[in-house]
């Protein structure tokens, strides 16, 4: 006769099998019942918030190359000018209307060294944003990596007058004041 101890044991798991078959049974449901009660307060609380209002008469302008756009402007200001001016290339081919595409294109160009296409760009810019504050600045600083100090005074002046504190526009006229030296053998 086995002992007391034993049957004791075997009873237990006896127990622990009926239990765990019964999890077994019934656990995922409950996973799947937690899961759907935990989407519900989601959704319950995603609908608490508002959508966000825009003015009726508001229309942004989104144009198929805006992705094209914004990964141009990040190869820009993080130096990579021959990935920049892909990007930007394929966002003016994809909508010529994109200003701010054709003013990253032609700052690409300037640090590549391509002035002749800058200008190009420039020229499409001023068509469609006007001469502001911002091309002129550009347009000053491309001058200014071509050694044509004269000309890009002029520009940078222009630029002054119309964003009187903008840092940018004055801080490439301290780089001009300082002189041609800091350019000399400058090439992007």
């Amino acid at each position: 006769m086995p002992s007391a101890k034993f049957s004791d044991t075997s009873k237990s798991q006896e127990n622990n099998l009926q239990i765990s078959s019964k999890f077994c049974r019934f656990g995922p449901l409950a996973v799947i019942a937690g899961l759907l009660t935990g989407c519900l307060d989601f959704n319950a609380m995603a609908q608490e918030v508002p959508p966000a209002y825009i003015e009726p008469g508001y229309a942004l302008r989104f144009y198929p190359g805006d992705e094209d756009t914004r990964l141009g402007w990040v190869h820009l200001t993080s130096g990579n000018y021959g990935l920049a001016e892909q990007h930007y290339r394929r966002a003016v081919e994809a909508t010529r209307q994109n200003g701010s595409a054709w003013i990253g294109l032609a700052a690409s160009y300037d640090r590549l060294g391509r002035f002749d296409l800058a200008d190009l760009a420039y020229r499409r810019a001023i068509r469609l944003e006007g001469e502001n504050y911002i091309i002129l600045n550009n347009r000053g600083y491309s001058y200014l990596l071509r050694g044509d100090v004269r000309r890009a005074g002029r520009l940078l002046e222009r630029a002054m007058l119309l964003a009187p504190g903008d840092p940018t526009i004055a801080n490439n006229i301290v780089v001009m004041d300082a002189g041609l030296a800091y350019f000399h053998g400058f090439r992007p």
